[in-house]
């Protein structure tokens, strides 16, 4: 078969059949909350068994009318349509539920935290929490969660195959220069999801140890190891006082930023090879730096002792960098340069193969290598400059991946950002809107959207607009793009 054929497959069947196991695997992760308003006596138990019933019977015949059709070969093409469409069918059918549930949510409401959970950005259009049915709070920190480990694999399977924004930095075996797809890391994907779940169970383990309720640490640990920020209350970790739980907090956070792949090295080897990794280095490096200048600088201007400055500040950086999103404190009082560094943070993102958002550590790292090599060349025209990652040489091609990345976003951000001025948003809530739904952050600046706030009383039209720069930011632009592009589908 020619290289060109191989790319330009689209077997719709295998389209329809893998959405149609997506949607069944749906309908089991929808039980639970089910049941919790069962026990705890509430008619939206309903609810979800309907939502389980559509979603399921959609699930079985989609599954059903093309059986037989899965193969272990992908071909380019066909992973971008599946990797698209699979996060825009989770999002429509796992936002039925917010739709049955009533409480004002319109259509556009509910699509907006469906997605907010499943791209683990943590935006909420849901005022009232601490009063609402305990299956919808679960609900929401279940599609967080479903979401972060879905975001890990795209990133270790689908994008290093589909060679977006760099990601070809990251291939193994499952991708070889025929561009065919051959899933030989089953294992591997068992062993992230183990240590996706032991995580998390250790998480809320630590959560109720440090005095939450079985409840509250439940979602919290889900919320937490996706860096979705869903919390089951308004004030979110401004309701827990104890400084125990905002420690182990940061400490999850910080362990949610970093590769779950290294995690199954480290447990496989039994030898921690963390800072052996040129990612994880220049991140713990970067986290550091902004740690000890904020804490600094919020301990002299606020008169408070070191400890209670630190924790504060420790939170809050996590939870930004990390792009988890929970709030400790209103940091946007911290003065003109706190909100300055923090608007910045919101850009950077963990590491790839975490479940965090934003440009991600290793497109930094590969970027100011490019932006060095280029001066040297400049200097020394005749000078060759190999530069490497991780023991693997950087391309120009990726070079030019990374750049393009990151020029893209930028350009969206400033896109979208005018998008949000023509619904009547003022400018800081438009651009910090804008860049936190690009980046999944979910918390932005300003009285509206801001740390102290939320998204509900913004116009339909603005929620839709960032609702689709969720996706686009999640799926990493081009991913989105291309399909959208018509030249795709010629």
């Amino acid at each position: 078969m020619q290289r060109r054929h191989l790319t330009t497959i689209i077997d719709v069947q295998r389209v329809v059949f893998v959405n149609g196991m997506m949607l069944l695997a749906l309908t089991v992760f929808m039980l639970p909350p089910a049941f919790t308003d069962l026990v705890a006596h509430n008619p939206n138990a309903m609810v979800f068994a309907i939502s389980a019933f559509i979603t399921g019977f959609l699930g079985l015949m989609m599954v059903i009318a093309t059986r037989g059709s899965w193969s272990d070969e992908i071909y380019l093409k066909e992973g971008f349509v599946l990797t698209v469409s699979s996060w825009l069918v989770l999002s429509s059918f796992a936002s039925i539920p917010f739709l049955l549930y009533g409480n004002g949510m319109t259509l556009v409401d509910s699509w907006f935290e469906t997605v907010s959970g499943l791209t683990t950005t943590g935006a909420t259009v849901m005022t009232s929490l601490d009063d609402m049915p305990p299956g919808i709070l679960l609900w929401r920190s279940t599609i967080a969660w479903i979401g972060g480990i879905g975001i890990v694999l795209m990133a270790i399977i689908m994008l290093p195959f589909l060679k977006v924004g760099g990601m070809q930095l990251f291939q193994t075996e499952n991708s070889d220069r025929s561009e065919k797809f051959v899933p030989r890391a089953g294992e591997l994907m068992r062993m992230i999801v183990w240590s996706y779940l032991s995580l998390t169970i250790l998480c809320g383990l630590s959560y109720s140890w440090a005095g939450m309720s079985a409840f509250d640490a439940v979602n919290h640990a889900m919320t937490t190891m996706a860096t979705s920020g869903y919390s089951t209350h308004d004030n979110s970790f401004n309701a827990f006082t104890n400084p125990r739980i905002h420690w182990i907090s940061s400490l999850f956070m910080l362990a949610a930023s970093l590769p779950l792949a290294l995690y199954v090295r480290t447990v496989k080897t039994r030898s921690l090879d963390f800072w052996n990794d040129t990612q994880v280095r220049g991140f713990l490096k970067l986290v550091t730096t902004f740690i000890v200048i904020i804490t600094l600088s919020y301990s002299y201007s606020h008169d408070k002792n070191l400890l209670d400055s630190m924790r504060l500040v420790v939170f809050n950086v996590l939870a930004i960098i990390s792009t988890t999103g929970f709030v400790l404190d209103d940091y946007t009082t911290w003065g003109a340069g706190a909100v300055g560094v923090f608007f910045l943070l919101t850009f950077l993102g963990g590491c790839t193969g975490s479940t965090s958002g934003g440009v991600k550590t290793f497109r930094l790292q590969v970027m100011l290598r490019t932006a060095n090599n280029y001066i040297s060349r400049l200097m020394s025209p005749n000078r060759v400059a190999i530069s490497t990652f991780n023991g693997k040489k950087l391309t120009t091609d990726i070079s030019i991946s990374v750049l393009a990345y990151i020029s893209v976003m930028f350009v969206s951000v400033m896109v979208f950002t005018m998008a949000l001025t023509v619904f009547g948003l003022d400018f800081v809530t438009s651009i910090s809107g804008a860049t936190t739904a690009l980046t999944n952050v979910g918390p932005g600046l300003g009285d509206i959207i801001g740390p102290s706030g939320n998204y509900s009383t913004l116009p339909d039209g603005a929620k839709f607009i960032l609702t689709i720069a969720m996706l686009l930011g999640r799926l990493e632009f081009f991913t989105f793009l291309v399909v959208f592009s018509p030249s795709f589908w010629r």
